[in-house]
């Protein structure tokens, strides 16, 4: 289970100075230092103490030094805490072993992390162009390719697709609302924590479908769980009240989920966000489904929504990911709009 991301790492957090890893980063990159000698120390506290570089320290790898005081792992450790920590960026700290340098470079290319080195130059200075923190030059091994125009359109799409979708559905939003209050008591819109990119928590909102004591049932509840892994459903489910019924049939429910999207926190298509006792739940292989923004809907919905299986909809999300593309985005846009005028929502 994912003990790793969301306990040992907070917990490493709590006590020490270096505060920027897994739930605390924001848009920051997570970086993990191999070197916790004098040079990656000082790389660190520039980096904890400069906010606005952009880059939150997770910890040391380090094979010499013992466990505490930042360190958090030895370089064999790197792929496994790497993936809990939500890693973008590995930095060399003057490595002296030339072959625990290519091992690091290797798995880190492997990982599709960025690989920086930090030379003791002693004193000089690279001829070539480099990056400096706190004086201390960073020469670039290896850095992921991103697809930044196509990044930059799919957020595109998201803010004109969700503004447009919430003008147009207006007065349908606003009679659903209605009917959500008049069937049960309780809020209209229903907002609760899930587990968006890199783990990181967002409220998620959507139309109340359950009970007001619904989260507190689902305990009791639990051994009636019809999906396979970290995810809970039952047929049935008589927590849902008879508009939300309704509403979850034809995943009207979602709709609020419009303002998520305009805020950033989730995209029109992308694995779904699932809560954070589901996501405490996962195994270190199901983390790489949160490597982008969750999706209002996704390739599972469209192709294997009756599916109870949570690797078999894990394997589509990291399809996606890997597949992604504006056109797929489009086509997935598509046949969600045929699922929900089929009314196969639960």
């Amino acid at each position: 289970m994912l003990q790793f991301g969301a306990a040992v790492v907070s917990r490493q957090a709590d006590r020490d100075p270096y505060r920027g890893a897994l739930h605390t980063s924001g848009g920051m990159r997570n970086v993990l230092i191999v070197g916790a000698d004098d040079l990656g120390r000082r790389i660190a506290n520039y980096l904890v103490h400069h906010p606005e570089k952009g880059r939150s320290v997770c910890g040391f790898l380090d094979d010499r030094e013992a466990l505490g005081k930042g360190v958090i792992g030895r370089t064999s450790d790197l792929a496994r805490l790497a993936r809990a920590g939500f890693v973008d960026e590995v930095i060399l700290a003057a490595p002296h072993d030339r072959e625990m340098a290519l091992r690091i470079l290797e798995a880190a290319q492997r990982l599709r992390l960025d690989v920086k080195l930090a030379p003791d130059l002693f004193g000089g200075d690279p001829a070539r162009k480099t990056e400096h923190v706190g004086g201390v030059p960073l020469i670039s091994l290896h850095e992921e390719p991103l697809p930044v125009t196509r990044l930059l359109l799919k957020r595109v799409l998201d803010v004109a697709g969700g503004a447009a979708a919430l003008i147009l559905l207006a007065p349908a939003l606003i009679l659903l609302a209605i009917l959500v209050r008049l069937d049960s008591p309780g809020p209209m819109i229903y907002s609760a924590l899930r587990a968006g990119r890199k783990g990181r928590p967002f409220n998620c909102y959507k139309f109340r479908t359950m009970v007001m004591d619904a989260d507190a049932l689902k305990e009791k509840l639990r051994e009636k769980n019809q999906r396979q892994g970290p995810f809970f459903k039952i047929a049935g489910d008589p927590r849902i009240t008879r508009v939300g019924r309704f509403l979850r049939r034809y995943s009207m429910d979602e709709l609020p989920q419009l303002l998520n999207v305009l805020k950033g926190e989730m995209s029109l298509v992308g694995p779904r966000p699932h809560p954070l006792d589901d996501f405490s739940a996962y195994a270190i292989q199901h983390l790489p489904r949160l490597d982008v923004l969750p999706g209002m809907t996704g390739l599972w919905q469209v192709t294997a929504r009756a599916n109870p299986s949570f690797q078999a909809a894990l394997d589509l999300d990291i399809e996606y990911i890997r597949s992604w593309s504006l056109a797929l985005d489009f086509r997935i846009l598509l046949k969600t709009a045929a699922v929900v005028l089929r009314g196969s929502g639960e």
